[in-house]
């Protein structure tokens, strides 16, 4: 028998798709979660459509998706939108990615909701959020990055603005809802009713520039594109080795002092270039060049233990190969989790960064198929028969 998670007592209705809806629903089904995912008859979340495929199936939608079920709903239809009511009345949360005015257009916006059922928290993920003057902007990760200030942020100065590899707007604003829900949750039993979570994907990319910010006020000056290198301490950086790159993280004096210790270059803690902190930022390029310099005769696995054995941070710089193959982060951490999906067959899927070690969570069964737990959702929940819903989904309402 399943264990009980952290959330089992909660029940979310997810009308969320593509990333950072999903993203933020699939947090809180590995942690228990009752999270019944509500998609379009036929056609379900786009991303059943998103590369890559395996068998047919979209490994980008069964890797998000993973610990819900799914059932199919028209919200256009008026029935639909009764049944969604009713549903409403016995859940906890809402969580939905529109654009900001959908729901409302639909009858089924918050105010309409709370009057349903005044304890039901409500979680609105957009690109722009649900007020202000960009408001009814669309709003994709590549927006929220570029508006957010992450874009600018990012790269060498020769380079230009350059997007994170991965959909980091949609990430932090899955994690942002997530958060928003649970405090709701807390804050339901403070107030006594719940709450509309208004989450921005562009404010969500904002607060995490944290030193960016904090310099341009302190300085008035927008900070330059520094590649790898952090803006206010050196060596903290990538560097070459003989067979490919690692990092070194000298995050202050004694530790820059002991790097220069166990590679062999004692004389630089004395040299007036290197002194302190600032004037080692002053001369980076010059002393990137003497550490590639003594690292180019190393393999990247021995200068890493080299200088983690001397007590200083450093690490290699992973391909996805070599992270999905590492012993402590693949294996120990569970941070790739394989499971057998019913068409897709043997797959992994990204573990959980958060790990609850009372109340354990983790992927509890894979993706669902299109619709896959109509029956057994709306008999659990609404009390429908079997008749019940081949009639509704005969009237396009399933």
């Amino acid at each position: 028998m399943e264990k009980a998670g952290a959330l089992s007592n909660l029940t979310i209705l997810d009308l969320t798709r593509v990333l950072a809806g999903p993203y933020c629903t699939m947090i809180l089904a590995d942690m228990g979660a009752n999270v019944i995912k509500i998609e379009i008859p036929k056609k379900g979340d786009d991303t059943r459509q998103y590369g890559p495929f395996k068998n047919g199936e979209s490994m980008y939608y069964a890797n998000v998706n993973r610990s819900k079920r799914s059932i199919t709903l028209n919200l256009k239809s008026e029935e639909g939108k009764k049944i969604f009511l009713e549903m409403v009345k016995k859940a906890d949360a809402v969580v939905e990615n529109y654009r900001p005015g959908v729901m409302d257009k639909l009858g089924l916006g918050y105010d309409v909701l709370s009057k349903v059922n005044d304890q039901i928290i409500y979680v609105g993920i957009s690109g722009f959020g649900s007020y202000g003057p960009y408001s009814n902007r669309p709003g994709y990760d590549i927006i929220a990055q570029a508006m957010g200030g992450l874009m600018a942020y990012t790269g060498w100065p020769e380079t230009g603005p350059t997007r994170s590899g991965n959909a980091m707007g949609d990430v932090l604003g899955g994690l942002n809802g997530a958060i928003g829900l649970l405090a709701a949750v807390n804050g339901r039993k403070v107030t006594g009713k719940g709450q509309r979570v208004d989450i921005s994907l562009v404010d969500g990319v904002a607060a995490a520039l944290e030193n960016g910010i904090v310099r341009y006020e302190a300085t008035g000056k927008v900070p330059e594109r520094t590649g790898n290198r952090y803006s206010t301490l050196y060596p903290y950086d990538s560097f070459e080795a003989k067979d490919g790159s690692f990092v070194l993280g000298c995050g202050n004096q004694k530790l820059w002092e002991k790097f220069a210790k166990v590679a062999g270059m004692e004389d630089l803690i004395t040299d007036e270039r290197y002194l302190d902190g600032p004037k080692r930022l002053e001369h980076f390029e010059e002393l990137k060049e003497v550490i590639n310099n003594w690292a180019k005769d190393y393999l990247v696995e021995d200068v890493v233990k080299l200088i983690l054995d001397s007590g200083v941070p450093a690490a290699p710089i992973y391909d996805m190969e070599q992270l999905v193959n590492d012993k402590h982060i693949a294996g120990a951490r569970e941070m790739f989790v394989p499971i057998k999906h019913p068409i897709i067959g043997d797959m992994r899927v990204i573990g959980d960064a958060v790990k609850l070690m009372g109340t354990k969570n983790g992927v509890r069964w894979p993706a669902p198929m299109l619709g896959e737990h109509n029956d057994e959702v709306y008999r659990e929940l609404l009390g429908f028969t079997k008749e019940d819903i081949i009639n509704y989904k005969n009237a396009g309402v399933m």
